[in-house]
């Protein structure tokens, strides 16, 4: 078997597994994934969750709406100010060989897919692949990124986001000092804190101030609109590098899970040819942190086995 798709099938195996003992309580009804011309529609139960969009006009691929279960109204905000070139749930990073693959115009950078594939698209969890190529207009690719994510559905009151990246440098990359890097979430601006929403991360420490900068397995970004709490939380692998890493937070709506603020020396070097792999759990859930189980459910989380140690840089 090709070694791409060993990785894709040992990674499937370990998110499967790490679901398991919850999805076994009472699924919220069958999941389908559909590609279409630019995008990748995610159904539960016959309604929409979510689109993982990859339109090649777009700066990078990301998920948007990114659906709460009680409402069906998105619990990230595809643009919005300020900063709107944050879109919902998605991986970027400025700094990189002096390009920028987080905001500013296509010319500066792009992650471009080349396709998501299905690789189940249909049943209690579905799960599709995609590559992306880091490149500038003109220019060879510095940085293929192969990424796999399964969406579960445990129960009517959560959604999960298994994603799984794995960085294969084309050249050597260094990445300097930035805070727009990996992986990240904007929230709506009714359910941020600046509105009345709550940031909470694992030590209960709340807010950007008691958030910024403090290294947590987790955290997660709840609020009520119309009457329904609901959240998105995003829990970190502990097999990732620099696990906890130190998050990056705003009371405005965003947080992101990210050492390159914080790098040593200002900067990171990633030889040609060596992969960097990192996962996250994205939890979308009814109700507050406590009521959802966020701590229970990084529980379950912390014992899935870490990304293959021969795609991880150490």
């Amino acid at each position: 078997m090709h070694a791409r798709n060993l990785w894709f099938t040992a990674s499937f195996v370990v998110l499967v597994a790490s679901v398991g003992a919850i999805s076994a309580q009472a699924p919220a009804g069958t999941i389908k994934a559909k590609l279409q011309e630019n995008q990748v529609v995610v159904t539960v139960g016959g309604q929409l969750f979510t689109c993982y969009k990859f339109d090649p006009s777009q700066k990078y691929p990301y998920f948007w709406p990114v659906n709460g279960p009680a409402s069906g109204k998105s619990i990230t905000t595809e643009t919005s100010e300020p900063y709107p070139h944050h879109h919902s749930l998605f991986f970027g990073c400025d700094q990189v060989n002096g390009g920028n693959y987080w905001q500013d115009t296509n010319e500066r950078g792009q992650i471009i897919s080349q396709g998501p594939r299905i690789v189940k698209s249909s049943g209690r969890e579905v799960v599709f692949t995609d590559e992306g190529l880091w490149k500038q207009p003109g220019k060879e690719p510095i940085i293929r990124d192969r990424r796999q994510i399964v969406i579960t559905a445990p129960s009517d009151s959560l959604r999960f986001i298994d994603f799984t990246i794995s960085m294969e440098p084309l050249v050597d990359i260094r990445i300097r000092k930035t805070n727009h890097s990996l992986f990240s979430a904007r929230v709506v601006p009714e359910l941020g804190v600046a509105k009345g929403g709550t940031l909470v991360n694992a030590e209960c420490l709340t807010a950007e101030k008691g958030t910024f900068g403090v290294a947590s397995p987790w955290c997660d970004y709840y609020g009520t609109r119309a009457g329904v709490t609901e959240g998105l939380a995003i829990l970190q692998n502990p097999g990732n590098r620099w696990y906890p890493s130190k998050w990056f937070t705003r009371d405005y709506g965003f947080f992101s899970p990210t050492p390159m603020y914080w790098l040593a020396g200002d900067q990171l070097d990633l030889p040609k040819g060596r992969n960097l792999t990192l996962s996250y759990r994205v939890v979308i859930h009814t109700g507050d942190t406590q009521k959802a189980g966020i701590a229970a459910i990084f529980d379950a989380y912390e014992r899935t086995p870490a990304p293959p140690a021969n795609t991880a840089v150490r």
